[in-house]
């Protein structure tokens, strides 16, 4: 079932580009950063990505490594030396870098909070210290919490569901101290349930695409937390590096110190999405069996319903996403047969 928080877009807007161009992009071997660091570098931009690994991938940034407009740096944003030595010489920031998955924070507090809170100031305070002009960061609809007003906006938070939720508000407030204080340039962006190419589709905390069409592919149940009723505002990938161009590039004061939702501004019940998912897999392979779904308790920190309300966006950042669910879909359903299917035994 869909919900939606705005009319469906008329039109398709391209954004500003950002080039020439030094860019440090922390997590740039993640799924969002390295869609970052490919599209910056057709650009134009001189890209410097920092990772450590943990959690991103060289496979990833493997394209990039012979590019002379690329470096790549091996470390971790919890190191201060570190980030200090990354940041010099860049114009802006995009921090992507974080531990990412509630469930791993509720298991695992304390690097959630090590790389995802005290990370985030380690980079505010070396852009302080190297006069970096902006840092757009990435933040997390979790950050509502317990709110339970439909759609999220972003001055209505409630209280933090999960140490993940909570690390990503630190990080949030860290930035607007850093805005009012010492005049740094800060925007911070609340993915809503992103999705595309590049995303790890494996693990105990991959995210729900991936591992749902990793488990079709390879006729394997499905498990689902809950009922399958609960609904998100799943976000593809196109919009996310939109949002971060507008935030790099925009020249309006009243969009700065501010953080806003990067979504496409609908939401889908999970059921919906499984069934979506399987349509279009059954596409790609007449061979494909339907998917037997198991449904087990919910999790601890997990929330209903999300939905994104994009006016605030839209009007200080000239944000219009260019993908809906189904759109996105289309266009990453390639790169995730391409990546499953080998190993699936499933072919066209």
């Amino acid at each position: 079932m869909r919900f939606h928080a705005h009319e469906p877009m008329k039109h398709k807007k391209c954004a500003p580009i950002l080039k020439d161009k030094v860019v440090l992009i922390t997590g740039g071997a993640g799924f969002i950063g390295s869609n970052l660091c490919e599209r910056l570098l057709e650009q134009g931009n001189h890209v410097r990505c920092m990772d450590n690994l943990s959690t991103g991938n060289r496979r990833n940034i493997a394209p990039f490594l012979d590019n002379p407009e690329f470096e790549f740096i091996n470390e971790d944003i919890c190191d201060v030396d570190s980030c200090i030595k990354a940041t010099r010489g860049v114009d802006i920031i995009l921090h992507q870098a974080a531990l990412g998955s509630v469930p791993r924070s509720v298991q695992f507090p304390l690097p959630t909070h090590a790389s995802n809170s005290t990370g985030t100031l380690n980079i505010l305070d070396a852009a302080r210290l190297n006069n970096v002009k902006r840092v757009v960061y990435a933040s997390s609809s979790s950050v509502y919490g317990d709110a339970p007003a439909l759609p999220k906006t972003e001055d209505n938070t409630g209280l933090p569901l999960s140490p993940y939720a909570a690390s990503k508000a630190v990080g949030e407030m860290y930035a607007k101290v850093f805005g009012e204080l010492y005049g740094l340039e800060t925007i911070g962006l609340r993915y809503f349930n992103v999705f595309g190419k590049n995303q790890d589709p494996n693990g105990a905390y991959a995210a729900a695409i991936p591992r749902f069409i990793k488990a079709m592919m390879h006729d394997a149940p499905i498990t689902i937390h809950g009922d399958g009723t609960q609904s998100r505002d799943f976000t593809y990938i196109e919009n996310v590096i939109q949002a971060n161009q507008l935030a790099a590039t925009t020249e309006n004061p009243k969009a700065l110190n501010q953080a806003y939702n990067v979504a496409y501004g609908e939401r889908y019940e999970i059921n919906y999405l499984v069934d979506r998912l399987q349509k279009l897999l059954r596409q790609m392979s007449r061979n494909l069996i339907d998917t037997k779904v198991e449904y087990i308790p919910e999790r601890p920190g997990d929330i209903k319903h999300s939905l994104a309300d994009i006016s605030k966006a839209k009007e200080l950042l000239g944000y219009i996403p260019t993908h809906s669910l189904q759109e996105g879909l289309d266009q990453a359903m390639q790169w995730y047969w391409d990546y499953f299917k080998e190993s699936s035994g499933h072919t066209r």
